[in-house]
């Protein structure tokens, strides 16, 4: 079985990590293919929200170790810049919402790869851990970008430094993710938003995307002057007209993602 399971069915592309007897930890192999698949929904007009999980037990335990040791290690530099740091771009990129359904425990770069998605859903048994201190590394893969501005620095800090094991529930509740659901309930539930996301106008949802992604190192008066261009662009879309026509008529509106 490859490293990673990849379906697209309803409009929704299943991205799932599929090492399960490693904890879904991350190799070389997993994180290419995790890049191509993540091209694939951002070429492919017929995806229009991408939902990525975990096979198994865990979403992902993050770097599997292996790689650094042995007869012909990879550098950390490496790694960062080749399976990483891609990958962070690509979902930030991807003109798609991006889910993460996090089914059971995400660690160290598993856990940031999760908190860059644009919405974070998590299983009532799942848990975040920020584990890079407890062997002498920083948080990578957006971790210090991201984690501090969804929970703030102090709080953020201390989890990087003591390595806390963040309960779902807990994560929930200091605005890390958006919603837990039961682990009985919880693919059912997920896919449910994910087909929300899916049936909304998408172009709208990937300008939304990008006004975030503009917002997190801007002035407000760079930030109304990015939202105006964006608005003008969401404004010149079939699904803006279809949805403003469906208000005046009073239905449903059914919006093509263009």
């Amino acid at each position: 079985m490859p490293p990673v399971l990849f379906e697209i069915k309803n409009n929704i592309a299943f991205v799932t990590l599929n090492r399960p007897e490693k904890f879904n930890s991350f190799n070389r192999e997993m994180a290419l293919l995790l890049q191509k698949h993540l091209d694939e929904c951002a070429a492919d007009q017929d995806v229009r929200c991408v939902f990525i999980t975990g096979e198994g037990k865990a979403f992902s335990a993050g770097q599997d170790l292996s790689e650094l040791t042995g007869d012909e290690p990879m550098g950390i530099d490496r790694i960062l810049s080749e399976h990483y740091n891609p990958v962070i771009t690509k979902i930030r990129n991807l003109p798609k919402p991006v889910v993460a359904a996090v089914n059971g425990v995400a660690a160290g770069a598993g856990a940031n790869i999760a908190l860059c998605c644009d919405v974070v859903l998590a299983a009532q048994s799942a848990s975040f851990i920020q584990a890079f201190s407890k062997i002498g590394l920083i948080p990578d893969s957006g971790g210090t970008f991201f984690l501090p501005r969804l929970i703030g620095w102090q709080k953020a800090s201390a989890m990087m430094m003591l390595a806390d094991k963040i309960p779902a529930a807990e994560a929930e509740r200091i605005g890390m993710i958006y919603k837990v659901f039961s682990d009985e309930n919880f693919l059912e539930e997920c896919t449910k938003i994910a087909g929300t996301l899916a049936q909304l106008p998408t172009e709208g949802l990937a300008l939304t995307k990008q006004a975030l992604n503009h917002s997190l190192d801007s002035s407000l008066e760079a930030q109304l002057l990015k939202e105006d261009e964006l608005q003008r662009k969401a404004a010149d879309t079939y699904d803006y007209n279809e949805g403003v026509q469906a208000f005046l008529e009073k239905r449903k509106p059914v919006f093509k993602g263009k």
